[in-house]
């Protein structure tokens, strides 16, 4: 009997063991599923909180470089003193289609001028925001060139050649540039092959040019009144339809130096104000036969497929 107590003992031992094993089982299972729940969880909001630092959830933002858009380029004061503050034309929204008026009221004539927005929209863009500004109304132009260039240039508040906005903007219909010439078609031993001259192109007489080539553009720019050949960096923002008599008269009358001698690239002899400057859309044309006037705001055509802009 004792040993049948003693082997049911045994049994009933064993059968607890069991139970307490599978149940200390069931715990450490539960415990590794609530652990690697937990570690998940981590990781999960872990990187959730990463994207949300990085802004992975935020709206998408608009900047200045999206399509379609001008960048204005803050300018450094403290290297040049001669620039003038008067804000930044909008990031975006300017026109990309058609042409706007430009009429510059000189103290000697009327010029006006057609802007292309579909060539060159941030340029038309500044153009319009300055004059909204009055930005150009009595300043002067200050140079006129009647040797080898023929430009009258304008829109420096200063008169320096130094003035312009708080800001820059990149290039806009460049002319396409010619092939470099080449260094092994000279045959005089003193030119210096490894520098062979800028190759040009010609800006035909009418052309409206910005004056500062390298992406750095601000308020100068061109009035070529006779075909011209410069380097092919300056953006072509239009052409002027009516007023180029009033240039030629000004040429006419030539440049002169600080000493006030003649030279072919000084300030104008007869002194050049800008009374206003604006900048409208173009006016709708006239139906044909209403018997207005006709006129083509085309400069003249260029002498050679280089020069057409």
């Amino acid at each position: 009997m004792a040993s049948s107590k003693t082997r049911q003992r045994k049994l009933a031992r064993a059968k607890m063991e069991r139970q307490m094993a599978r149940r200390a089982a069931r715990v450490r299972r539960r415990r590794q599923l609530w652990a690697g729940l937990v570690v998940g969880l981590v990781v999960v909001l872990g990187g959730t909180g990463t994207v949300w630092a990085l802004g992975g959830f935020s709206s998408a933002k608009k900047t200045p470089e999206a399509t379609g858009s001008c960048l204005w380029a803050p300018a450094d004061k403290t290297a040049n003193d001669k620039l003038k503050d008067v804000g930044t034309p909008p990031t975006n929204g300017e026109s990309h289609t058609g042409t706007e008026t430009m009429t510059i009221n000189l103290d000697s004539g009327t010029v006006v001028g057609s802007i292309n927005l579909a060539k060159a929209p941030c340029t038309g863009a500044s153009f319009k925001y300055l004059a909204g500004k009055k930005f150009f109304d009595g300043t002067t132009c200050h140079r006129l060139t009647t040797a080898d260039t023929y430009l009258l240039q304008c829109g420096d508040p200063t008169g320096t050649g130094q003035g312009g906005p708080l800001y820059t903007y990149a290039n806009e219909n460049l002319p396409p540039a010619p092939p470099e010439p080449s260094a092994s078609t000279s045959t005089d031993p003193s030119d210096d092959a490894s520098s062979p001259p800028a190759a040009k192109v010609t800006y035909p007489r009418g052309t409206l040019a910005m004056a500062a080539g390298s992406d750095a553009n601000g308020s100068q720019f061109y009035i070529i009144y006779k075909d011209t050949q410069l380097p092919a960096d300056y953006t072509v923002f239009g052409t002027v339809a009516q007023g180029l008599d009033v240039i030629d008269k000004i040429a006419a009358a030539g440049a002169v130096d600080e000493q006030g001698k003649p030279t072919g690239d000084g300030r104008p002899k007869n002194g050049v104000k800008v009374a206003t400057l604006t900048v409208l859309p173009t006016p709708s044309p006239v139906p044909s036969g209403s018997g207005s006037p006709s006129g083509s705001a085309t400069p003249s055509a260029p002498t050679s497929s280089s020069a057409k802009s």
